[in-house]
């Protein structure tokens, strides 16, 4: 960038610089995302549009006991005087309020098409209508009492709240989700009786802990229903950084039909699934052929969810079904926790549990300490009236008289009868009818109630534990009537431990068929189905030939030992098919340019393998150690010069025999062997000239087994074999007679 100055433009223009003014800018824009937009406050747990809705509606006067009005007239009035943003984000905004499986405590009563679970849109807002419910209500209880801050509109013109009185936990019963700039947040909806009891614990031992407070409130309650499997030890984590996640699952039974046969009926599916893409996937996936326990799926829902999952066959098991499902499809998914809210209005943080059910309790004690404050002004201004009237009606001849013939009867009230401004002026307002039913008892009745009044509003502004006292109560009012008695207030999420499943589910979504795994020489791969005996009718390219033939099935996986001491990975289901030529394996995997594939096998969890390179080094491994789970493999082997890795077998026995390209064949323990999972390993036969071309683990009581060049097996018996037994390390002797030219033993697997 250049350093000279920018000079003034033409014109009065002012240059500025577009990095200053970009930074400028959108520091502007990211605050008013984070501040206005995006995250919800603590206090009343909304966003501004949410409390905009509400607050216009109530001036709209929709309450609960009043009739709709069209949602077209309150989306004008809350985009005309409060919220200057698309007619559309408003709607979109108080449909989803209506929505009760999308909100778990509606704030808005709608009427109309409002949109479903299939995740089909709400009708246009000219044709559907709206009011509020008790819920918003409470929220909104209490505003005309100067309980909160107001603020002027985007013009001026008119005051809107900075924040609701909300007399009802609305951010964790309602939950919020939003994505500002830098920063997000995602809460899940809860059950009000379990937050209101946590509270209630909250305000007897303010210093609680996470632990103690997730006995009552264990978890997410979802509008949806479901069943939560996520580990309690977890649920505590996440509540207690204000992180974290909650695995949900669809709840499903098992219906028993005709001659042993059955079907599993979904009753409920996790939150925010749209149902109707949700078996749209399952179809899709059933058509790829990656669900193979799943027979059949088809939706009955009417006003209930109903989804029908038709297994295979009558022998698969149904629990097994489900969790192959759980796995594929959104009949599972995973809920984040980030607990990330405006405190106060203006500072963004993550708050664990107690944090926002502490700064919610603080609210409503502001609210509370406030709305005295109002009401004793209204007292004092009320008891000074009475006194007024008190005198009026002690001296009710005189009174008439001023008002009559004194040309200034308010100045000559209040020096007569020394009253004040306001007592004067409420007595001149007097209508002639109310003097006969202004009697003195009532006036002193209404007196002495109002003074009584006064005192306990002044007691309760004094002291911290009288406050605490009325905001318990009024936690116990929301209690019961929002209590897991009632209809709104059950719990519908449910809890339950994931089932231990033995069986390898990554197998089990895999249609078992048998296949013939063949690579070619020049490294080309395909998985011909069924096993095929016959090798010699195999076709390759020109000038190609076979090198390996491996039986296995469409479920297994495959190790292939590189020279170079990487084994790579391979998914039989996923090898090209046995049609024409295959595939080259460099597609599927990173190997080197100057490296070749030495062994290919079936992978076997819980063997172990002696894998050594022609320098003669070697070490046990076990092979669930070699398992890559990328195209580059795993390093097992090191190699080093001109030496490769060449050796790959199976240790199953108690010693080992190994021949070198000298024909020369050692025998020695395999305790002599070091086990390890990475390394160049121990010597296992020195050689003068060569290296090392083959080895085998054998039991001694079973000899040692070899294919001759006929093809035949020829086994050499323990005391055969005793001229050949060392030490590990040792050169070893001539092969016996009889021994393959090839110096190899045969097939190892």
């Amino acid at each position: 960038m250049s350093d000279k100055p920018i000079l003034p433009g033409p014109d009065g223009v002012e240059p500025i610089l577009l990095k200053d003014a970009l930074e400028e800018r959108y520091l502007a824009y990211a605050l008013s995302t984070i501040m206005h937009r995006a995250l919800p406050d603590v206090r009343d747990g909304l966003k501004p549009v949410h409390r905009r809705i509400l607050y216009a509606m109530r001036e709209l006067k929709l309450n609960p006991e009043a009739g709709y009005k069209k949602c077209a007239k309150i989306v004008g009035e809350v985009m005309g005087n409060y919220h200057p943003h698309g007619d559309q984000a408003i709607y979109d905004a108080l449909v989803r309020l209506a929505q009760n499986f999308a909100v778990r405590y509606p704030l808005v009563d709608g009427q109309g098409n409002f949109g479903n679970v299939d995740g089909d849109n709400a009708a246009a807002m000219r044709y559907t209508e709206s009011r509020l419910t008790a819920v918003a209500q409470a929220l909104l209880d209490g505003i005309d009492e100067d309980t909160v801050e107001f603020r002027p509109t985007y013009d001026g013109t008119m005051d809107e709240p900075v924040v609701l009185p909300a007399a009802f936990p609305n951010l964790l019963a309602n939950g919020s989700s939003g994505i500002a700039v830098g920063m997000a947040t995602n809460i899940p909806p809860h059950n009000v009786d379990e937050l209101c009891q946590g509270l209630l614990h909250l305000i007897k031992h303010p210093n609680a802990t996470i632990e103690k407070l997730v006995e009552m409130i264990p978890g997410p309650d979802f509008p949806t229903g479901g069943v939560l499997v996520e580990p309690r030890d977890q649920i505590i984590e996440a509540y207690r950084t204000g992180r974290g996640g909650f695995r949900l699952r669809a709840r499903w039974e098992k219906e028993e039909g005709a001659r042993g046969s059955y079907q599993i009926v979904v009753t409920e599916i996790p939150y925010q699934v749209q149902k109707a893409k949700l078996i749209e996937r399952i179809a899709e996936l059933l058509t790829e052929k990656k669900l193979p326990l799943l027979g059949d799926v088809r939706d009955e829902s009417a006003e209930e969810i109903r989804l029908v999952l038709e297994p295979k066959s009558r022998t698969v098991d149904p629990t097994l079904l489900m969790e192959s499902l759980f796995r594929m499809t959104e009949l599972e998914l995973r809920f984040g926790l980030n607990m990330n809210v405006l405190s106060g209005g203006q500072i963004p943080n993550v708050l664990n549990l107690r944090d926002v059910l502490r700064q919610w309790l603080e609210h409503r004690v502001d609210v509370l300490v406030r709305r005295s404050e109002f009401r004793l002004k209204k007292i004092e201004h009320r008891l000074e009236v009475l006194d007024g009237y008190l005198i009026a009606y002690l001296n009710i001849d005189e009174v008439i008289r001023i008002v009559r013939f004194e040309d200034d009867p308010k100045a000559k009230l209040i020096a007569k009868f020394k009253l004040t401004d306001v007592q004067a002026e409420a007595i001149l307002n007097l209508r002639l009818r109310s003097l006969s039913r202004l009697e003195e008892i009532e006036i002193k009745s209404e007196h002495d109630k109002l003074s009584k009044e006064r005192r306990e509003l002044q007691d309760l502004l004094k002291s911290d534990e009288l406050q605490w006292e009325r905001i318990s109560e009024e936690v116990k009012a929301v209690r019961e009537t929002y209590s897991q008695k009632t209809e709104l207030g059950r719990r519908r999420t449910t809890f339950a431990d994931a089932p231990e499943i033995d069986i390898d589910l990554d197998v089990a979504l895999i249609e078992k068929e048998a296949v013939t795994i063949v690579l070619s020489q020049k490294g080309w791969i395909r998985a011909m189905k069924g096993h095929v005996d016959d090798l010699k009718r195999l076709d390759f390219k020109q000038g190609d030939k076979l090198k390996f033939a491996i039986k296995a099935f469409t479920t297994d996986k495959l190790l292939a030992l590189a020279t170079n001491g990487r084994v790579f990975t391979l998914e039989a289901s996923l090898l090209p098919g046995g049609r024409g030529h295959g595939e080259p394996l460099r597609l599927m995997i990173d190997l080197e340019e100057n490296a070749d594939i030495a062994e290919l096998f079936v992978y076997e969890p819980g063997r172990k393998l002696l894998i050594a390179s022609t320098g003669g080094y070697g070490f046990i491994v076990p092979e669930d150690e070699v398992i890559a789970s990328t195209r580059k493999g795993k390093q097992i082997l090191n190699v080093s010069g001109a030496d490769e890795a060449t050796v790959c077998v199976p240790v199953a026995g108690d010693y080992v025999a190994t021949i070198g390209e000298n024909r020369k064949m050692l025998v020695f323990g395999l305790d002599e062997v070091n086990e390890m999972t990475r390394g160049k390993g121990v010597i296992l036969q020195r050689f003068k000239d060569g290296g090392l071309s083959d080895a085998r683990v054998f039991r001694k009581g079973e000899g040692l087994t070899w294919l001759d060049a006929a093809g035949r097996t020829y086994t050499l018996s323990w005391s055969e074999l005793k001229e050949w037994v060392g030490v590990r390390a040792q050169s070893g002797k001539v092969a016996p007679k009889g021994f393959p030219r090839s110096n190899k033993f045969g097939p190892a697997f």
